[in-house]
């Protein structure tokens, strides 16, 4: 299969994250080692994993058995809010379970507990990647304002915020928050967040002969929003990834934009 036109958002230091990745949360044991050599199979370049998931052997695991390249897939996994203060340990240990020298995408997880450890947390991190530890660096479920912390602080911009996000979510100002500080926006639960059977939705599926969970990522796509959908049923894998034969026109962006609060 080929991969080159699957389109992806850049990061500094010209790294590339494909916009479709494979969600691994809850995706435990020989299950989730499955569901990941399925996803990798069915044409997934990006896999998302956290430590606190618990399954980063198995994912190690079947990026193995796939016999793909290494750099051939792109590496998520993520700093739990309890391992503030041993950071460097907690990706080295990921890295020994992954089975990598390196991930392409360290992200803090949450927030810390104590605003005071925030900074140097992220320091911390900054130092994970100029050690090569990690490509790149970023964070999950952060506002705006803890990320302008983050700038004001180190002049070091998140590559990433990972969210929850959806049409149903959809927030044109926070979208363009992220834009303006050069943050890329991921988003995940894109079907736990979307009514499905929303007429819109059914709508705009009929009209392309898809189903609306494909256009629900095709929209994050369109709108160069990464979306990280997880599954461990190999048909909703598969079905997942089918989502390159199509486009939405301005105006079904137009209306699946209108499903949020604007």
């Amino acid at each position: 299969m080929e991969h080159a036109d699957h389109p992806a958002a850049l990061l500094p230091g010209d790294v590339r994250i494909p916009l479709l990745g494979f969600g691994t949360w809850q995706a435990t044991g020989e299950a989730g080692f499955k569901a990941v050599l399925a996803a990798l199979d069915a044409g997934y370049r990006h896999i998302d994993t956290a430590t606190m998931y618990g399954n980063e052997e198995e994912i190690g695991r079947a990026l193995r058995e796939s016999g793909l390249p290494r750099e051939d897939v792109f590496i998520t996994t993520k700093l739990p809010p309890e391992r503030v203060g041993r950071e460097r340990e907690t990706i080295e240990e990921s890295l020994r379970a992954l089975g990598v020298d390196r991930v392409d995408l360290w992200l803090m997880h949450w927030p810390p507990a104590e605003p005071g450890d925030l900074i140097p947390t992220w320091r911390e991190m900054l130092a994970a990647r100029d050690a090569n530890l990690t490509r790149v660096v970023g964070v999950s479920n952060f506002s705006t304002t803890q990320i302008d912390e983050l700038i004001q602080a180190t002049e070091e911009n998140p590559a990433v915020n990972q969210i929850k996000w959806s049409p149903f979510l959809y927030d044109r100002q926070r979208h363009a928050e992220h834009r303006d500080r050069g943050v890329v926006l991921e988003g995940y639960s894109p079907f736990k967040t979307s009514d499905l059977s929303d007429p819109v939705l059914t709508r705009i599926a009929g009209a392309h002969n898809v189903s609306p969970a494909q256009v629900v990522l095709r929209w994050h796509i369109d709108h160069e929003i990464v979306v990280i959908p997880k599954s461990v049923t190999p048909d909703r894998i598969r079905a997942n990834a089918d989502v390159f034969g199509f486009a939405l026109t301005v105006e079904e962006m137009r209306d699946i934009d209108a499903l949020g609060k604007g």
